[in-house]
């Protein structure tokens, strides 16, 4: 389980996040939603230690990364996380399978000559067969971000953070970017932590979600409570969604 008490994050005087509580259980699916630049991606990088949070803590599995900063320490819990960054991150220099086991050498201790056959079958997991020795050049953008899905379950995570994982993507690949992340959750057992601004994709998928505006949460909960929620914010955010959700 993940626990955030009274996390705070400030780049100069600006208040990305305020005083930040909740928690996230193992094995739900957690979506943050909240327009671009709201701090919803400097959240997902205090959660993998790439930032340092200016207050509060971040217990994973009970260790506290924000007061245990010691570099071996983070990295065991960054080998149990994948990450889908929102460009995808690919190595245009590589193959497709390279890229999928490219951290296999630094977050686990497999025999290269494995590294091969378990790029394969994650890619067989995110729906691509016969692509392994791809260019990155070669793919559409769909197959590019399920190369980058495929690459974020190499080392088999316990957390699975999504970053915008349907932005610049079509209607029809970002529907089948949304059932592959269902997906991956119910094969792989694992939680899930996506940030989006995609409010069809959040509610269509989430078991929880909260709404990040001005450094704070206004609203955290289902997708029923979502409904009755009468904020004004949040209903002004999400209320289209809302209408075609109920249709």
């Amino acid at each position: 389980m993940i626990e955030i008490k009274n996390l705070i994050k400030r780049y100069g005087d600006k208040v990305v996040l305020n005083d930040l509580n909740f928690t996230i259980k193992d094995g739900e699916i957690f979506s943050i939603m909240g327009p671009s630049g709201t701090g919803k991606s400097t959240f997902l990088k205090c959660l993998i230690g790439l930032v340092k949070p200016d207050g509060g803590s971040i217990k994973i599995d009970g260790f506290d990364i924000v007061s245990n900063r010691k570099e071996m320490e983070l990295h065991n819990i960054r080998k149990k996380m994948g990450y889908l960054f929102q460009e995808g991150a690919l190595f245009d220099s590589l193959s497709v399978w390279e890229n999928v086991s490219f951290g296999l050498k630094y977050l686990t201790d497999i025999e290269k000559e494995k590294f091969f056959d378990i790029a394969r079958e994650k890619l067989e997991l995110v729906g691509l067969k016969k692509c392994e020795y791809l260019k990155i050049n070669e793919l559409s953008g769909g197959m590019k971000k399920r190369v980058a899905l495929a690459r974020a379950i190499s080392a088999s995570p316990r957390y699975l953070l999504y970053d915008e994982p349907t932005t610049g993507l079509d209607p029809v690949t970002a529907e089948m970017i949304i059932s592959l992340i269902k997906e991956m959750s119910d094969k792989l057992e694992i939680t899930s932590i996506i940030v989006t601004h995609d409010v069809k994709l959040a509610i269509s998928i989430s078991h929880r979600l909260a709404l990040l505006h001005n450094g704070k949460f206004i609203f955290i909960g289902s997708t029923e409570e979502l409904k009755k929620c009468e904020n004004k914010i949040v209903k002004e955010f999400v209320n289209d969604a809302i209408l075609e959700f109920k249709g």
